[in-house]
């Protein structure tokens, strides 16, 4: 876990120019794991504000860009743009790290930060927002340890919206989750992309279940972007 431009680019790069609206840019970016091609010649933009999914099938590349983005990952070739250091990037990958031995509300608790709340009555106010959207106050109390993947990526999620973050970077953030509680996680990275312009990059393998939610699609193919656009092209 943020309003979208749609430009089709099938089958070919998206050559977008870098412009000033852009938070990130990526010029022809390739990575390589070994003999092994993680992106390949990739051109790639997202603007402030822009909801955009990334899609594709296991090892298409969607990881391997998030983390490029993040600045996790350094390309081998190629050149990228990232937000300055007044941008704040909240992400939830699939390695959760959730605290294992912690309730889920303690986990949550990690988050309070008074340069970003008035008061700690407004951070637990969201806490309970939050937890209500998604349908778990009643677990708040439950030890991570012994959470299900579904509730351990909802935690993730609503963890990393405390932070109050100007953009979220998501890798297949409702794998473990049904159709309904998929749809109430991107209910709330939608509500917080209205009230507070959040940026929402989310990469998924599901493409039906993207195409019911309003943003641009960029869907990777063997680690090249073969597509950019509005989902009913796909």
């Amino acid at each position: 876990m943020i309003n979208t431009s749609f430009n089709r680019t099938q089958t070919s790069q998206n050559r977008s120019n870098y412009t000033s609206k852009n938070l990130f840019y990526l010029e022809d970016v390739s990575v390589k794991f070994g003999s092994t091609v993680g992106l390949s010649h990739v051109q790639f933009s997202v603007e402030r504000g822009e909801i955009v999914f990334i899609t594709g099938v296991s090892g298409a590349g969607k990881t391997t860009l998030l983390k490029v983005l993040a600045g996790d990952i350094e390309p081998d070739s190629g050149r990228v743009k990232r937000p300055d250091s007044t941008i704040f990037i909240s992400q939830v990958f699939q390695d959760l790290r959730v605290l294992g031995n912690l309730t889920c509300r303690d986990n949550l608790n990690f988050c309070y930060d008074p340069k970003f709340y008035n008061s700690r009555k407004e951070f637990d106010k969201d806490i309970m927002e939050l937890a209500r959207i998604v349908g778990i106050t009643d677990r708040l109390d439950i030890k991570m340890k012994n959470a299900n993947g579904g509730l351990k990526q909802k935690i993730a999620i609503i963890r990393a919206l405390l932070s109050r973050p100007d953009i979220i970077i998501c890798d297949e953030p409702t794998s473990s989750l049904d159709s309904e509680s998929a749809r109430k996680i991107f209910d709330i990275l939608n509500l917080y992309n209205i009230k507070r312009k959040l940026t929402v990059i989310w990469a998924s393998h599901n493409k039906e279940l993207v195409k019911q939610f309003s943003g641009r699609i960029v869907h990777l193919d063997g680690g090249k972007l073969v597509y950019s656009g509005h989902a009913c092209f796909i």
